[in-house]
């Protein structure tokens, strides 16, 4: 088991062990006067600096309409719940297209390798990589008959793929394109609900606000999902728009989907080389201490017949995967209820509901991983999963970058009116340290 202590954050030795499972306090608040109170001290952040300080990664790649310097990337921002998506400037109108063309859809059985690009790529991520257009329910449906196989072995879809491996692919069948004029009323219907959630969009990339208790794909006993709602959205070659990362079902906020897929591409890489940020804000029984740390330890998967849940484990065991938060709280109710922003290093299933409540601070109507005995809700708050993906930055595929924050959702925004929390206060979370 891990613990936390409020000793400096160890680096490591000179054989690269890995760090050790536990929860490690983050840099002292800045001094009083400063300009930047309660936020992270610099610490270690990939890729190279400017002589200002900032990382060279976090830039705008072209030249960009100015912004006050509270809400440029990368530095602290006010967030409140209302403000408006901030739209691309001109200057980064999108160029042609210079992705390879898509290859053909199979009409018979194929044997295709793996390249070095497609290293590491999950077996759905990779047929959506190679066969733009083809439904989520297409490739689940394949791949549980059967009908794909990796070396010659049946394959999951959430498998991972490594370079130079055989992929027997089945003759695929493309939805056909879904045009305007064309929907159905129920259809129609979807498409309004999408422009309503849409917090940024242009010709490659959609931002949507996915309200909480909407599934973002499929499984047993989802019948409506984000992955679904995209249909409508197929463009006259039959593409539609692809998801790059998921959020829980009962998680509000940010969702971001790539249009095309030379944007897929490259929000994709963005998430494995770790240069896109995500920002969760959360209501947690407690207050942490220390209020700034880190959480580092390693998440196994338990499944059974009813439920699957992440639990904390051991370095070396069976299915056991490396986790690390960043959290910083933000501000509480008296030594009941904390407003605590969470910065995830790594993307683990359930990340950062397992962390919190592996340190005692469990969020407010989580029904997994809350399990404080004799805890009672106060009144007024809705007992339902109190955790947003606020704020999302990202490269754009075309130059610049993407920076969006989504509001608190109804049942958050009514317990932070309950408890007298500033929902436009700075995050203290923005500084900490990408690794």
């Amino acid at each position: 088991m891990s613990r936390r202590t409020k000793k400096p954050l160890a680096k490591r030795g000179p054989g690269g062990d890995r760090p050790k499972a536990g929860v490690k306090a983050g840099a002292r608040p800045a001094k009083a006067g400063s300009a930047k109170p309660g936020a992270f001290k610099a610490g270690p952040v990939r890729g190279n600096r400017g002589e200002d300080g900032r990382p060279v990664s976090a830039r705008p790649v072209r030249k960009r309409a100015e912004r006050p310097a509270a809400e440029r990337p990368g530095e602290r921002f006010a967030g409140r719940s209302g403000a408006a998506p901030r739209p691309r400037p001109d200057a980064l109108a999108p160029e042609p297209d210079k992705a390879k063309p898509d290859a053909p859809l199979p009409t018979k059985v194929e044997t295709v390798t793996v390249t070095a690009d497609e290293n590491g790529m999950r077996v759905d991520r990779f047929l959506e990589a190679r066969f733009p257009g083809l439904s989520f329910s297409h490739i689940q449906r394949i791949v549980r008959k059967g009908e794909l196989r990796v070396n010659g072995k049946r394959a999951d879809s959430k498998d991972r793929l490594e370079e130079g491996q055989s992929v027997r692919i089945p003759p695929l069948k493309l939805d056909a394109p879904k045009l305007p004029g064309h929907l159905s009323e129920a259809e129609q219907k979807t498409l309004a609900q999408l422009k309503e959630m849409t917090l940024f969009e242009d010709a490659d990339v959609l931002v949507l606000n996915k309200p909480a208790g909407l599934a973002v794909q499929g499984g047993s006993g989802t019948t409506r999902h984000i992955d679904q709602m995209l249909e409508v959205l197929r463009d006259a070659k039959g593409q539609k728009p692809r998801l790059v990362h998921r959020i829980d079902k009962e998680t509000a906020g940010c969702l971001l989907v790539a249009k095309t897929r030379f944007a897929a591409t490259a929000l994709t890489g963005s998430f494995r080389h770790r240069s896109a940020r995500k920002i969760y804000w959360a209501l947690v029984a407690g207050v942490p201490k220390p209020k700034q740390g880190r959480i580092s330890t390693y998440l196994a998967k338990d499944e059974s017949e009813e439920d699957s849940i992440m639990r904390v484990a051991k370095h070396g065991d069976d299915g056991a995967s490396h986790a690390v938060t960043y959290y910083a709280v933000v501000e509480t109710s008296g030594q009941k209820l904390a407003w605590v922003s969470l910065k995830p290093v790594t993307g683990r299933t359930h990340q950062l509901r397992a962390h919190m409540a592996h340190i005692g601070h469990a969020i407010v109507g989580d029904p997994k991983y809350f399990n404080i005995e004799n805890w009672q809700l106060p009144g007024g708050l809705q007992n339902r999963l109190h955790l947003l993906a606020r704020r999302i930055v990202i490269p754009h595929p075309r130059g610049g970058v993407i920076d969006v924050s989504a509001p608190l959702p109804p049942h958050m925004l009514q317990s932070w009116n309950l408890l007298g929390l500033e929902h436009d206060r700075f995050d203290p979370i923005e500084h900490a340290p990408e690794e």
